[in-house]
């Protein structure tokens, strides 16, 4: 236990340390565990900024009063394999209207659990092909380990995500660190809630400083109904004066096996 506290620690200091906008098309701290094999999994991920940034720089959208709607299509191959696709949408963006804002196919892999380590480790790839004013870049790749570990009612997982503009303006420039990190607790066998944690602290060569720096934390709470359902709600506040101001999430999802 006192092991798992000092490595939360170290990473949410890492995270602060003193970038584009923040990702909120699909806002979720990855678990470990890989779709089973042959289950597909439906998920949507919905989110509205009643807050946020306005007008347009780089070429991008403010979030301000915009809505998302993320499909997100997942099926598992092997006990140690998965692939996601995602169809990613924004059916309200102020003066704007609806807009298909891009898709994404992400496969994942698991490690073999080792009772030597403290984690369970998986890593996810997600390639994004992404529609003009709703990132200068067309093209990204993000790269995110996973590392979680469930203490008692205790759960906690953390991604430290590197993200690298592959065709765009940023094309060649150094990974961006994006870490974000999930801390909940078993209030009973339905209910975990918690705190979540998302930023955007700039290229790894050399953070942006912390006033440029995106930070925000969520309340979420994950309802445990049944093995066949995802459900995760939250309520995120920015904690820089570039982050968005308040972002209001919520995931569903339903596994079917074939």
């Amino acid at each position: 236990m006192i092991r798992l506290r000092t490595v939360c620690l170290l990473v949410l200091l890492a995270a602060a340390t003193p970038a584009s906008a923040q990702d909120l098309f699909e806002i979720q701290v990855y678990p470990y565990e890989t779709v089973e094999p042959g289950v597909t999994m439906f998920e949507f991920h919905s989110n509205f900024t009643p807050s946020g940034s306005k007008g347009i720089e780089d070429g991008v959208y403010g979030n301000h009063h915009q809505f998302h709607e993320t499909l997100e299509i997942t099926h598992g191959w092997t006990k140690y394999f998965e692939t996601g696709f995602y169809i990613e949408t924004a059916p309200y963006v102020p003066d704007v209207g609806a807009k298909f804002t891009g898709w994404h196919v992400r496969p994942r892999f698991a490690f073999p659990e080792s009772k030597s380590f403290p984690f369970k480790v998986s890593l996810s790839l997600e390639y994004a092909f992404n529609q003009p004013g709703f990132d200068p870049n067309s093209q990204t790749l993000e790269i995110r380990p996973i590392f979680e570990r469930q203490e008692g009612r205790l759960y906690f997982s953390v991604n430290p995500d590197l993200s690298l503009a592959t065709k765009g303006p940023d094309a060649g420039a150094a990974p961006s660190f994006e870490p974000n990190a999930k801390f909940g607790w078993d209030f009973t066998k339905i209910v975990n809630a918690g705190v979540e944690y998302y930023a955007e602290t700039g290229p790894v060569k050399h953070f942006d400083p912390l006033s440029d720096q995106h930070h925000m934390l969520f309340g979420a709470v994950d309802l445990n109904v049944s093995p066949d359902w995802e459900l995760n709600f939250g309520v995120g506040k920015g904690l820089t004066d570039t982050s968005e101001h308040w972002v209001v999430k919520a995931i569903v999802g339903r596994r079917f096996k074939r």
